[in-house]
């Protein structure tokens, strides 16, 4: 195999996250509700034969050393190997988020290289190289939803039924670690079981104990909530943020039928990104693992 092109790394949303604790070495003790959303950048990956990792970035320009080149160099160099591969990415989610999106690419990358250099790995074993990478690279590797749990690497998959979300990012990003300095940060949630959680992704509930730290450091998280719940009832920020989203509607029979309420073009405030996006179901490379 030569290429592999237009090889999709879709964002997630958080639909609660709760603080339950803290381990010894001083990491946070999670529990969330990760689902996949069809708002995705898009990888393109050759195979090189010098051995050489590159990568071009068609948007903006990404960190020098991001995540996907360290998920490349993850693979241990075959004797007399000469694999290597060119990574292009379509960055069109936003960065500072909390959307998972360079998690998402990482994760593609694992992906894709396995089968563009035949390694046959298992499933497994990419979710073990992810865990490496970041606590949320191993939830786009396992290729479902799930109920998420540790540290971000116990994932439990779970069905939820379709739905359309609104999601928003202000101009704003929001340092992960001064949030969980934060005195605001609640670390005590009490722990939910997941036999008790509804299939329907409308009926959620919860809460994500990040966000009135991100709100006290970033006012604009607080104005996009609110600029959400006016329209649509509801809102709450994904992961550490600085996005938002607001649950629109079901998608009834897997029809893709328009949601319950959007804005019109032009509407949101100058800064702002954001756009309508449906739930998935599952990753959308989920049987490139066995």
């Amino acid at each position: 195999m030569k290429a592999l092109w237009d090889v999709p790394a879709p964002a997630k949303l958080n639909l609660f996250l709760h603080i339950i604790g803290r381990r010894a070495d001083g990491y946070h003790l999670l529990q969330s509700l990760f689902v996949l959303i069809d708002w995705q950048d898009t990888l393109h990956l050759e195979c090189r034969a010098d051995g050489r990792l590159t990568r071009h970035d068609t948007g903006h320009a990404l960190p020098e050393d991001d995540l996907c080149l360290r998920a490349a160099r993850l693979r241990p160099p075959a004797r007399g190997s000469t694999l290597g591969a060119d990574i292009t990415i379509e960055k069109r989610l936003p960065s500072g988020a909390g959307m998972g999106g360079g998690s998402s690419d990482a994760a593609t990358v694992l992906l894709a290289l396995n089968r563009l250099w035949g390694l046959n790995w298992s499933r497994q074993k990419l979710l073990q190289l992810g865990e490496r990478l970041g606590a949320d690279v191993p939830f786009f590797i396992g290729g479902h939803n799930a109920f998420v749990e540790g540290i971000g690497e116990q994932l439990t998959p779970v069905d939820l039924a379709p739905q359309w979300f609104a999601v928003v990012k202000p101009p704003v990003d929001i340092p992960t670690k001064t949030i969980f300095q934060s005195p605001l940060l609640v670390r005590d949630t009490e722990p939910v079981i997941l036999a008790g959680l509804p299939a329907d992704t409308a009926s959620v509930t919860g809460r994500n104990d990040l966000q009135p730290a991100a709100e006290a450091q970033a006012p604009a998280v607080r104005d996009v909530a609110q600029w959400l719940e006016e329209r649509f009832g509801n809102s709450r920020m994904t992961g550490s943020g600085s996005a938002v989203f607001a649950r629109a509607g079901a998608i009834r029979d897997g029809t893709g039928d328009q949601p319950v309420a959007t804005w019109r073009e032009g509407e949101l405030p100058p800064g702002w990104v954001g756009r309508m996006c449906r739930s998935l179901t599952q990753h959308p490379l989920a049987g490139w693992a066995d």
